[in-house]
């Protein structure tokens, strides 16, 4: 098979054409470019997962959700272990896509207590899925929370780890074998804040006798073996790690880890595409947050669930909306892909797969392959923004249904000025709850006295409750007016309203 002509294009020469791209010229020649055989695809370590992730791993929707006629979603699986993908990802709000893993599995030998069963393939590999569900047992509902399941009407979080075994390793009718795990399950699509308060309570103080237990508690059971909800009376240990997801509001998603004292939540799967910045954006808000705790970072929505290219503006709920070919020429996928593996903090990402292919240049998996091998450091900032400005051109950069409008830098939340006498000296402390950046990143914090700056302190991740403190030591007795002033690494500047501090 012929291989693609612009595979000898230099890296230099492929990101000068792309920057020209960026301004509206078009890359027919660069549709292809990259490697079609990667022999040993790159490989990032994920943080408190302790693994070795492929960079690019199969996502767990596309075909596999939506499986358009002709497709056979199982062999999409299968070709992605060829490949030599280990990060797999499903769920149980995506239809048939955990029993086409069963399938796969069932070919690959995978299925625990059958003959040939091939353990080692298994621990070399990490499979992840998904509950929407919020509770696991009782629970009530508020305006803005989600709770959702392909399973039964009725059912807690506990029911969809089993019904994700039974799926993928089990008879599909609940039965699964000893030996069965799943490597994450993730808290699915937490978007509002009543999805933060339901799935933590009860986390702290779990107890079988409570009329509504969140989903956290149940999956800190199912991962250690314990049965301190009452929920685990076998005490069963079906899950290996802990994680969310979210593809809408950064805020939400940043209460979630802060609330998150024992750091029982080690993964985080985000909404990661060339038009984050055009929105409340992930890069700089949540995404620093979960590198400062060490979490696993994956990826998603890298073309905006195909709206980049062929899908239309709203979520995918049909077979039309898979998108089965290989990016475009005005858009190389390939830009999309080396875009979100190069923002500071993502690990691996995955695509869901429309199409495979015997020619490797129509082929979706690897070509998403292929433009995967790349370092973290592999695109300059200047490429990054040529990249966006390429994206931002598409549909007027209007893609991210799934994310929260942008609101600019915020000013430092939740400020409070308050004065002290401390060993015969007046001290006025200021304490803050960190502010959300725009679209650049946050880089300090200023401290303003009567409309004077009186000190600074660089902005970090706040990765707890705990808030930012400042102390001013004032030599005098006189009333005085403070503010705090977040800044961002473009120099503007967002502050609080004045506080007073009254005369001692």
């Amino acid at each position: 098979m012929t291989r693609p002509t612009d595979t000898r294009i230099s890296r230099r020469r492929y990101l000068q054409t792309t920057t020209l791209a960026s301004v509206g010229l078009s890359l027919g020649s660069l549709r292809g470019f990259g490697q079609n055989n990667i022999a040993k695809p790159l490989k990032r370590h994920m943080g408190r997962l302790d693994f070795e992730a492929t960079t690019l791993g199969l996502g767990g929707q596309a075909s596999l959700q939506w499986t358009p006629p002709g497709v056979d979603a199982t062999r999409i699986i299968l070709k992605a272990f060829a490949l030599g993908l280990n990060y797999f990802d499903t769920s149980n709000a995506y239809g048939p896509s955990q029993s086409y893993y069963g399938k796969a599995f069932r070919e690959l030998r995978l299925i625990p207590g059958e003959p040939g069963y091939n353990e080692t393939l298994r621990r070399s590999i990490f499979l992840t899925s998904k509950t929407g569900l919020r509770w696991a047992k009782g629970g009530w509902s508020k305006p803005g929370m989600g709770n959702f399941s392909n399973g039964p009407q009725g059912s807690h979080t506990v029911d969809d780890i089993k019904r994700s075994l039974s799926l993928i390793f089990g008879d599909g009718k609940g039965a699964y074998p000893k030996g069965a795990w799943l490597d994450q399950v993730l808290v699915h699509h937490i978007a509002e804040m009543p999805d933060v308060d339901a799935v933590y309570e009860g986390l702290h103080n779990p107890d079988p006798r409570a009329e509504n237990i969140g989903a956290l508690a149940a999956l800190v059971d199912y991962r250690d073996g314990s049965n301190l909800t009452g929920l685990n009376p076998k005490g069963e240990k079906l899950i290996r790690h802990i994680g969310f997801s979210g593809h809408h509001s950064p805020a939400v998603m940043m209460e979630m880890i802060q609330r998150d004292d024992r750091k029982i939540l080690e993964g985080m799967l985000v909404t990661m595409n060339a038009n984050d910045r055009l929105n409340f954006n992930m890069q700089y808000n949540v995404v620093p947050l979960a590198a400062a705790r060490n979490m696993g970072v994956i990826a998603m929505k890298v073309f905006a669930d195909g709206c980049i290219y062929t899908a239309r503006y709203r979520q995918s709920n049909q077979p039309d909306d898979v998108v089965l070919t290989v990016g475009n020429a005005d858009l190389p996928s390939r830009l999309l892909v080396e875009h979100a593996l190069t923002t500071p903090g993502i690990h691996t990402l995955i695509v869901g797969t429309g199409h495979i292919d015997d020619d490797p240049r129509a082929c979706q998996l690897q070509q998403n392959l292929a433009a995967a091998q790349v370092t973290p450091d592999g695109l300059s900032h200047s490429d990054r923004r040529a990249v966006e400005k390429t994206a931002a051109s598409v549909k007027d950069g209007k893609t991210n249904y799934f994310q929260a409008p942008a609101q600019g830098l915020t000013a430092p939340r939740d400020a409070l000025a308050e004065q002290h006498v401390r060993d015969g000296r007046r001290v006025v402390r200021l304490t803050w709850q960190t502010a959300y950046a725009g679209d650049e990143p946050l880089a300090r914090y200023e401290i303003w006295r009567d409309r004077q700056k009186v000190g600074q302190t660089p902005h970090e991740p706040q990765a707890g409750r705990s808030p930012f403190v400042f102390e001013d030591a004032v030599s005098d007795q006189a009333a005085h007016m403070y503010s705090i002033a977040a800044v961002d690494a473009a120099g503007r500047s967002a502050a609080t309203g004045d506080m007073a501090i009254q005369t001692v």
